[in-house]
């Protein structure tokens, strides 16, 4: 509705001035035509003159030009009989038809060049023939304004009337346009602005998380309609899923406790499997230890039996009375030689065993009782399978950032199914189908590092190598 007003204004006033400019511009083109061929006549003839009686170059040229301006304002006369008329058609015919004949005959008199090339007496008819031809045009252009203005007269006092009724008529479009706008203005008040200002209210209050209002009704079936009812069924939704976000909240809170209360329990169950690992005591391996004591005891001197005696001590003191989870690796290092050394007086040359540190292991902290595990299960499961007995070979070293820690053993190995079957027991932490001792290890790895890794590698009739990544820990 407001488009179609705004469009009938511009129409209406677009009419008027076509209808007031058009006629008055018409008429004043018209008569600035006809002035424009009796002014330029008038200085063809002054020009002619000057130039007859001096034909200098200079009067030339003021002559040629306004030769080519009067047959320009010639063709420029308005000359379409249905809108000029039949008077104003004769008169312009007359002046086209009379410049063309006065046209040539002012050439054929210019081109004798001056007075020799005629008598006198037919010098002095041709110039006054040619004075009569442009008094005779000079009146027939005096007689085209006379009837231009005439006829413009009649048409402006034909238009006035009509032009002093249109304030009438625009202030009655205006009171309409106004009326139509005011209509409009309360509908769109009505449907429009009144809704979306109700949806702004109840928005704050929704904002504050009160959803306690009551739905916006509205009867339209319009764009706006369609908003409240998507905004009705918004508010239903946002307050069910804030009432659900709130049980669920309550439900992660529950289940946070809960997982607390096990991270716990797991701590509590790693550190009773540890002190379960420390007071571990292979009862096969103290007796033929023992035994080898004994048997030394008799065939030498004090000096090695104090020796294994020292070492079996020292075994014990570290696994009962250290309750750091952390300990330098030179500590790990020398409890893995003291072990070494008793199980080569058990083996003998059946048993080689190489370290090679190439880092400083007097700073460098690992977690507790690592290593002897880790050799333990090599001498058991891989050197003491095999007849011919093997090599041990524990190699550490630092890169990018971690150090790395290598137990490798030439025993017996793993095929590739009990290897897998390791690696997926070590991953799902059954301790029940890895022993104690690398389960424990591999779990307190990942959980104490980030970072950190526990791998196994085997291949039967090969041996076997763990490989460990502790991130550097000064």
């Amino acid at each position: 509705m407001v488009i179609l007003i705004v469009a009938l204004s511009i129409i209406f006033n677009i009419v008027i001035l076509d209808f007031a400019l058009n006629g008055f511009n018409q008429i004043l083109e018209d008569n600035s035509r006809c002035h424009d061929y009796q002014a330029a006549m008038e200085e063809e003839t002054r020009a002619f003159k000057n130039y007859v009686k001096d034909r200098s170059d200079e009067n030339r040229v003021l002559f040629e030009t306004a030769c080519a301006r009067t047959e320009r304002s010639v063709l420029e006369l308005p000359f379409d009989y249905d809108r000029v008329g039949a008077e104003r058609y004769s008169v312009t015919w007359s002046i086209r038809n009379g410049y063309e004949n006065y046209s040539k005959w002012r050439d054929l008199f210019l081109l004798g060049k001056d007075k020799n090339g005629f008598s006198i007496t037919q010098y002095i008819n041709e110039l006054y023939r040619i004075y009569r031809m442009q008094d005779y045009l000079s009146d027939y252009g005096k007689r085209l304004v006379q009837s231009t203005l005439r006829e413009g007269s009649d048409a402006y006092h034909t238009k006035v009337p009509i032009l002093y009724r249109f304030p009438v008529i625009i202030l009655v479009l205006a009171v309409l346009s106004i009326s139509g706008t005011f209509y409009v203005s309360r509908m769109m008040h009505r449907d429009m602005v009144v809704p979306v200002v109700r949806l702004a209210c109840i928005s704050r209050k929704i904002a504050g998380n009160d959803f306690s209002n009551e739905d916006v009704e509205i009867e339209n079936q319009d764009e706006i309609g369609e908003l409240v009812q998507a905004f009705n069924k918004m508010k239903h939704s946002t307050s069910q899923y804030i009432t659900t976000l709130k049980e669920k909240n309550e439900m992660a809170d529950l289940l946070h406790k809960e997982e607390i209360e096990k991270m716990e329990i797991e701590k509590r169950l790693d550190a009773t499997k540890l002190e379960l690992l420390k007071n571990q005591i292979n009862p096969h391996f103290l007796f033929n230890t023992l035994n080898m004591i004994s048997c030394m005891a008799k065939l030498e001197d004090a000096g090695t039996t104090e020796r294994m005696i020292e070492c079996l001590g020292n075994l014990f003191r570290y696994n009962l009375k250290t309750p750091e989870s952390e300990v330098l690796l030179k500590k790990e290092l020398q409890v893995v030689s003291d072990y070494m050394y008793l199980q080569q007086m058990r083996f003998g040359t059946r048993l080689h065993y190489d370290i090679q540190c190439l880092v400083d292991s007097s700073r460098i902290m690992i977690p507790t009782f690592t290593l002897q595990p880790l050799v333990e299960n090599a001498v058991v499961h891989g050197i003491s399978k095999k007849e011919e007995g093997g090599n041990i070979r524990i190699r550490i070293w630092e890169r990018n950032q971690k150090i790395m820690i290598s137990v490798a053993d030439t025993g017996v190995g793993m095929s590739e199914e009990s290897l897998g079957e390791l690696r997926e027991a070590l991953a799902n932490h059954s301790t029940a189908r890895v022993g104690i001792g690398a389960g424990n290890i591999y779990q307190r790895i990942h959980r104490m590092y980030d970072g950190g890794e526990f791998q196994i590698f085997s291949r039967q009739g090969h041996g076997t190598a763990v490989l460990l990544t502790i991130p550097v820990r000064l």
